[in-house]
């Protein structure tokens, strides 16, 4: 047979082969060929046979079959079937493609007689090469797949709408205390007894199980309490295939270590790092317990608040150092103890101020309480060879009568502490109401007042924010400025509360509003882009038209929202929550940045930190003039900044006034910080002046207390 003779045609010369074999051969949809009995040469071949091979007719046409099909299995076959005329083979094997690469066929080899005598084996393979690559491309996936489970930090378990076990992975058996995961197989459905002896309430469980499995498309999110105290999250998705329910994918997630580290932070944040008792959140807290009362119907609980500041406290770190201070401070709180019963409260206000809230307290046992607390304190202190006395000013406030909020009421306290200190201090004395001189004083501050806003007397400085670690002057803090012809200067801090008591607060806060985004705008004018924002009392954020007026204060400026920072006290946060959160979320739609201000001194809470569109916490000034040395101060803005900061909020400090409370809020992690470290408020102009240098004034929202606030 000449082979070169053939390269335009597939099909076999007649005189190699039957012709109806040769055209049945090339009918084959398979890839075929025929060998010679005789020879044991391929005597024809079919075009998809080429085509698998990557051949032209002539290489293959007149070679040794073992050349196209050239495995151990194959030679050995040919060598026999020249002894067997009738040997025949059905196996799997590997053909080599002209360009080097396999093919994975399965192939069988039959006898052909024909009725002339000729003999042949006729050759017919099956490509199997996708088959087999896709096989392995599932395998590789399926393994990816297993070692992603594997790697993750969450328990999987994947079970089918009966939920029987399909699988799951290591971290759910360790995370449910399965030995191993041996004793729960695929198909196996008494997994969820197992689940159900280890939960805290395994009925409840068995029937939430139940109604998931109830209802193949829903997703869910359930929080597990186990019997050992651990909490476990649960998601539960629907498994899809084809857009049909196949099963359920459930994950779980250890959440114990970061619940504890919340309530954690919680603790700090209600408690006094320094001597352990509560610090005036909590008290704060306790009175608001103590007047619940007030709104069940009942009458109103009488109970006795009790304000003590040490005398001359300073003088004992300046002589002896902060260290005998602290010392000082934690033996004052273990004798003040035995001065409360177990329904009072002690509290460590800040510094060496400290509150006792003795329950169902009224004067004479308001007295006695005092009394008592002035006989522990005059007992001599001792440390080491030093011996010295402390004496303390205390300060009264009934309740109800001397406040009906746990502001008035410890306002009321510490004014009347303040009256002792004035006659002398060591003593106590009880809260007396205004005498009608001073309503008469207010009367003409808040006339005063009202005239000032109408004749334009009021003016804003604005001092400037400085982000940590690279002085970059990153917005203002608007602070509202009063100069009476007659009084002088007047303070904030004198004429604000009037404000609020009276309502006048939020025509103040709308001028302050606006007379900040003119400036701001002004500013941006003159290429200074200068984020300027005021801070917002609560009574003028529950005003109706509260947001439409900060929008219209914007578009009549032509100010970017970016540029507006509105600083909410925590509280609004006390009221209407639903309401208070239905305004935020408007207020951020347009763009506007949204902080808490003062943080920590009011009823600071997690859930609404992470429910409530803000972005910015500041810590307030109490906070940081103790740092760094006073360690009640120290813990408190240590969880504050560590809370910010898990929490995905810009943190700054205000008040900083020296150079190490500045460096130990940079090392704390605090992102900003004002204070007269850097500038005390500035006029517009000298703050332009003081800024302009600095270029790289950034794009990030400035606070103040709506202008309010006093420096």
């Amino acid at each position: 047979m000449n082979a070169g003779r053939e390269a335009n045609s597939a099909l076999p010369r007649a005189s190699e082969a039957p012709s109806v074999i040769a055209a049945l051969l090339e009918g084959l949809p398979e890839p075929a060929w025929l060998v010679d009995g005789e020879s044991l040469t391929v005597n024809a071949v079919n075009r998809a046979a080429l085509r698998l091979l990557g051949l032209k007719p002539e290489r293959a046409l007149g070679q040794p079959p073992a050349l196209l099909c050239g495995s151990l299995e194959d030679e050995a076959f040919w060598q026999g079937a020249a002894r067997d005329p009738f040997a025949r083979i059905r196996s799997d094997t590997v053909l080599t493609h002209s360009d080097g690469q396999p093919r994975w066929v399965s192939r069988s080899i039959s006898p052909v007689h024909t009725p002339d005598g000729g003999r042949y084996w006729l050759v017919l393979l099956h490509d199997q090469t996708r088959r087999r690559r896709a096989e392995a491309e599932r395998e590789t996936l399926l393994a990816e797949l297993r070692a992603t489970l594997e790697s993750t930090a969450d328990g999987i378990l994947v079970v089918d709408l009966g939920g029987r076990v399909r699988s799951f992975n290591r971290r759910f058996a360790k995370l449910w205390g399965l030995p191993g995961g041996l004793l729960h197989e695929p198909g196996d459905a008494g997994l969820w007894l197992s689940l159900q002896r280890v939960m805290r309430d395994g009925e409840q469980y068995r029937l939430r199980i139940e109604s998931l499995l109830d209802a193949p498309l829903m997703r869910s999110s359930d929080m597990l309490r186990l019997a050992d105290g651990r909490v476990l999250e649960q998601v539960s998705l629907p498994q899809m295939s084809r857009g049909e329910p196949i099963g359920r994918v459930f994950s779980f997630r250890d959440l114990s270590e970061k619940l504890a580290a919340h309530q954690r932070i919680e603790e700090l944040g209600r408690s006094d790092v320094l001597t352990g008792a509560p610090n005036r959140r909590a008290l704060a807290d306790r009175i608001v317990q103590q007047m619940a009362a007030v709104d069940t119907g009942q009458p109103a609980p009488a109970f006795a608040l009790l304000h003590l500041d040490l005398d001359r406290f300073k003088q004992i770190n300046d002589t002896l150092g902060h260290s005998y201070g602290d010392r000082v401070l934690r033996e004052v709180v273990e004798r003040l103890r035995g001065a409360v019963g177990a329904n009072d409260t002690l509290a460590r206000l800040g510094g060496d101020e400290f509150a006792l809230l003795i329950d169902g307290a009224q004067m004479f046992e308001a007295e006695a309480a005092a009394r008592h607390v002035q006989q522990l304190l005059a007992q001599p202190f001792s440390f080491d060879t030093l011996s010295f006395t402390v004496t303390a000013s205390c300060g009264i406030a009934l309740h109800p009568g001397d406040g009906s909020s746990p502001d008035e009421l410890m306002a009321s306290a510490e004014r009347a502490m303040h009256w002792v200190k004035e006659s002398g201090r060591a003593g106590f004395r009880f809260h007396v109401p205004r005498k009608e001189v001073d309503l008469l004083s207010r009367m003409r501050l808040d006339h005063d007042m009202r005239q000032a806003l109408a004749e334009g007397r009021f003016r804003l400085h604005y001092q400037p924010q400085v982000e940590l670690g690279s002085d970059r002057v990153i917005g203002a803090e608007a602070l509202i400025r009063w100069r009476d012809p007659q009084r002088g200067d007047i303070s904030p801090a004198e004429f604000i509360p009037l404000a609020e008591e009276s309502g006048f607060v939020v025509a103040i806060g709308e001028w302050v509003l606006r007379e900040a985004v003119g400036q701001a705008a002004y500013w941006l004018g003159r290429g200074l882009r200068m984020p300027v924002a005021v801070n917002v009392s609560a009574l003028q954020f529950q005003q109706a038209h509260f947001v439409e007026t900060v929008a219209e204060a914007l578009r009549e400026a032509t100010l970017p929202a970016s540029l507006l920072e509105l600083e909410l006290t925590e509280g609004v946060l006390l009221g209407d929550a639903e309401e208070a959160l239905k305004r935020m979320r408007a207020l951020a739609a347009l763009g506007v940045t949204l902080s808490i201000d003062d943080f920590g001194t009011g009823y600071s809470s997690l859930g609404y930190l992470k429910r409530f569109p803000i972005q910015r916490l500041k810590i307030d000034r109490s906070f940081v003039q103790g740092l760094p040395s006073d360690a009640s101060d120290v813990g408190i803005a240590n969880a504050i900044v560590q809370m910010g900061r898990a929490l995905g909020l810009q943190v700054i400090a205000e008040g900083v006034e020296t150079e190490a409370q500045r460096d130990f809020l940079a090392q704390a992690g605090c992102h900003e910080f004002q204070g007269y470290l850097f500038a005390r408020p500035l006029p517009p102009d000298e703050f332009e002046q003081r800024v302009r240098p600095r270029r790289h004034v950034v794009d990030s929202p400035v606070s103040g207390w709506l202008g309010l606030a006093s420096a």
